[in-house]
């Protein structure tokens, strides 16, 4: 596996305020993306947005049974 570090800046804004976010890994990112995902769609939504990014990647298990 690969180490990866991330150097950027995130000024996300909506109607009820805003947020800065300085992700380092990607981790960091995706949950600062799962964050701005439920506020933009709310819960459910992103997690089916989340559950369709994830069908393109088969997992090992899935592509043994």
């Amino acid at each position: 596996m690969n180490t990866v570090s991330i150097e950027a800046t995130i000024n996300a804004k909506w109607s009820e305020g805003h947020s800065s976010y300085s992700p380092g890994s990607p981790e960091e990112l995706a949950i600062i993306g799962i964050e701005l995902l439920v506020k933009a769609l709310g819960t459910e939504v992103a997690r089916d947005f989340i559950q369709q990014a994830f069908e393109r990647y088969p997992s090992i298990v899935d592509a043994v049974d």
